[in-house]
């Protein structure tokens, strides 16, 4: 039945459907997917609850702009391969967009139907949908369009990477990636736990893009193994997506000792590296019985579940502000919360301590109260004087942000950075030099799977404008 047999009442009188998820006491003790996604009949329950609005305002709120009503309306009438093929037309990554894109603050935000009631769960219908093209239409491959002559050279499997590639290859463009760890991904597979974003689903997205054309090569670190020059010879133009992969520590006194890690190296061991698994796997990870993990962001929130499921007695997360200025996303907290992570907040570390043998034995804190809002416009955090205290640890992990590894910059002095070492580019991802296009965290700093799309959708139309030129 379509959503247009289906008066407005009818619609606005269905609620919001429930994902299935684990149950948080035997979740936290796994690796497995924590959300079990909907069943068939939820989803086209869920689907009718869409108004079908003219002016569809959910559709600015989406990156990669998704025809969302589109995609939904053919959920409603039960037309999936419909629904399949419209949302990859739309989104090269759709089944990872809809596990680990922050729908509640784009285009769920934006959605008429939440005026009244919940928004329409925009996320778990993509998923859905996606999860259905991967099981019915996983050996298929698109029609490939005529050859245009033209190569391109994307840098980082990435997010923007992959977006972009799978945009290119539609416009008949030769692509190659270049991924410098031996799995594509970037920070898909590295950077985000098992039990949000299972590698599996990510392989089985990147072989799409192959089948389509995408061609991908591992171990190959530009800045490294190829300098940007000398790409540039090879390609007719090349976008950058390398991410922001340079850990930012608290520069406080014993961040040196053992035990303290960067959340990069701690989760690239863990999700990229199979270190849960170990011995059978060849990489070690430290094992703590009291771990804290300070920052506040998604990554924090990865760091201290996967703290927890390795076995902590206590998974601690250490936040400066108030849990109201967290930048997670409010599921990924609720989720934390659920599984007994353990929230200190309002306080700031002032020195990681040792024993004899120096390994970290507690964490130094100082209680903050909330001042005046900073350029972020969020309050920013005072520190209380006399409020010292430790937080009894063996492990620390910070997870307070990254900055642009300058291992591919230094190698093109010609491209022009920000003061972060940011690489500056155009409204339409062009960079300083011609023919040479950047997005994702790379242009932006740490941000979401999202944006990086975004950025790699937009330039990927930029790119093709600039080799028919």
């Amino acid at each position: 039945m379509s959503t247009n047999q289906i008066s407005a009442k009818e619609r606005m009188a269905i609620e919001r459907q429930k994902m299935r998820e684990q149950e948080p006491d035997v979740r936290n003790k796994n690796f497995n997917e924590v959300n079990l996604g909907l069943p068939e009949q939820l989803a086209l329950l869920e689907a009718h609850r869409c108004l079908q609005c003219k002016n569809a305002k959910c559709i600015s709120g989406c990156p990669v702009l998704v025809d969302i009503p589109r995609f939904i309306n053919f959920v409603a009438e039960g037309n999936l391969q419909a629904a399949a093929e419209s949302l990859l037309g739309d989104n090269a990554l759709p089944a990872i967009t809809g596990r680990v894109c922050p729908q509640e603050t784009q285009c769920e935000e934006l959605c008429i139907r939440g005026l009244k009631g919940a928004p329409v769960a925009v996320g778990y219908l993509e998923r859905f949908v996606a999860d259905w093209a991967r099981e019915h239409l996983s050996g298929e491959a698109k029609e490939q369009p005529a050859p245009s002559g033209k190569r391109v050279a994307v840098v980082g499997s990435g997010p923007a990477g992959l977006t972009a590639a799978g945009e290119l290859v539609k416009f008949g463009h030769e692509v190659v990636i270049y991924e410098a760890f031996h799995t594509p991904g970037g920070v898909l597979v590295y950077g985000i736990p098992e039990f949000r974003l299972p590698k599996d689903i990510v392989r089985q997205e990147v072989e799409r893009l192959q089948r389509n054309g995408v061609q991908i090569e591992c171990n190959v670190i530009v800045g490294k193994t190829y300098t940007l020059p000398e790409l540039r010879e090879s390609f007719d133009a090349i976008f950058i997506a390398n991410g922001a992969g340079l850990p930012v520590f608290m520069n406080v006194p014993g961040e040196n000792y053992k035990g303290v890690y960067s959340a990069n190296e701690y989760l690239t061991r863990v999700n990229l590296m199979a270190a849960y698994t170990f011995p059978e796997s060849d990489t070690p990870v430290l094992l703590g019985k009291r771990v804290v993990v300070v920052g506040g962001g998604n990554v924090a929130m990865d760091s201290v579940r996967t703290a927890k499921r390795l076995g902590a007695d206590a998974a601690i997360i250490a936040y400066r502000r108030s849990k109201t200025e967290m930048p997670a996303r409010v599921e990924e907290v609720h989720h934390a919360e659920e599984e007994g992570i353990i929230f200190e907040l309002l306080v700031a570390p002032t020195e990681v301590l040792a024993n004899e043998q120096g390994w970290v034995s507690g964490l130094k804190c100082v209680r903050m109260e909330l001042g005046e809002p900073d350029a972020s416009g969020r309050r920013r955090p005072v520190p209380i004087a006399g409020s010292e205290f430790i937080i009894d640890c063996d492990i620390v992990v910070v997870a307070i942000g990254t900055l642009a590894n300058p291992l591919l910059t230094a190698t093109a002095p010609d491209l022009k950075l920000n003061k972060w070492g940011n690489i500056e580019v155009d409204d339409n991802g062009m960079t300083s030099i011609p023919g040479i296009f950047a997005g994702g965290d790379i242009v932006r700093g740490a941000a979401t799977v999202i944006l990086a799309m975004g950025d790699g959708k937009t330039a990927a139309k930029a790119i093709d404008a600039y080799l028919r030129q």
